[in-house]
């Protein structure tokens, strides 16, 4: 990926940081999510190929020398379930735990979709938040999808050059 494209791509995450952090100041100590927290970090995330860009850019040895977490949980955990890109975290992963809101539409036309971890269940009744005290769910990844241009996403665990289940090979002395 060019040099645009990860700029874009960083500044882009910066700001969700930035607005995901004003979502999480409006709910206060009633979000349990900490360092340690990876109630959320599910295994098979993907992500756009824009972002897999960042974390190979900015974390190689860690690619090349490391080996992911094991399945069950995110490729990218420690033995601690803290994450070891956490700087340059894909953008779901920036708004993981916050009360999230989107649209959607069916055959009686759009109505708002409301989720929120369970961990994170005392937020209140998520139907009576007004929409401004919720993650909304949509405008990033469109702003995304459009810089990267195609929708191809990347499974998290297929950065590692070595999987957990992988034999390793040595040199033979002799």
């Amino acid at each position: 990926m060019d040099d645009d494209a990860i700029a874009f791509t960083e500044r882009l995450h910066t700001v969700a940081s930035e607005l995901a952090e004003k979502v999480a100041a409006v709910h206060g100590a009633r979000l349990q999510c900490r360092a340690g927290c990876s109630g959320c970090c599910s295994d098979g995330l993907t992500v756009f190929a824009l972002e897999a860009d960042v974390i190979a850019r900015r974390h190689p040895e860690l690619l090349a020398e490391g080996e992911p977490h094991p399945e069950g949980a995110c490729a990218f955990l420690d033995a601690e379930g803290r994450c070891r890109v956490y700087e340059s975290r894909p953008y779901v992963c920036r708004t993981q735990g916050l009360p999230l809101r989107w649209i959607e539409e069916d055959e009686e036309g759009p109505y708002e979709g409301r989720d929120v971890c369970p961990l994170n269940a005392g937020v209140g009744a998520l139907e009576e938040l007004p929409a401004e005290a919720l993650w909304t769910i949509g405008p990033f990844e469109a702003r995304l999808a459009e810089k990267q241009g195609d929708g191809r996403r990347v499974a998290l665990r297929d950065l590692f050059r070595k999987t957990s289940g992988e034999k390793r090979r040595l040199p033979v002395t002799r």
